[in-house]
């Protein structure tokens, strides 16, 4: 396998994966508050109902570990390749 292809791979894998969390976090904000916009969800600090959901908590810090685990590899990735 290339490294383009690993690296093609790789982005493809986190998309799909942040997506499907994205979704999971967006409906789950929608059952608790469905006046709350994607700006909203991503200010949950701002919305008690939010901040306060354990729940929501956990699937918002699932997306923000699979965002975090994306730029990490992309990182390494441009780094091993210069």
């Amino acid at each position: 396998m290339s490294n383009t292809t690993l690296e093609a791979d790789l982005e493809t894998l986190f998309t799909e994966l942040i997506d499907y969390q994205w979704k999971k976090v967006k409906a789950l904000g929608e059952r608790i508050n469905p006046r709350l916009t994607d700006d909203d969800l991503a200010q949950p600090q701002d919305f008690p109902e939010l901040a306060d959901n354990a729940e929501w908590n956990y699937e918002d810090g699932v997306l923000a570990g699979y965002r975090s685990a994306h730029m990490a590899v992309r990182a390494r990735l441009r780094k091993g390749s210069t």
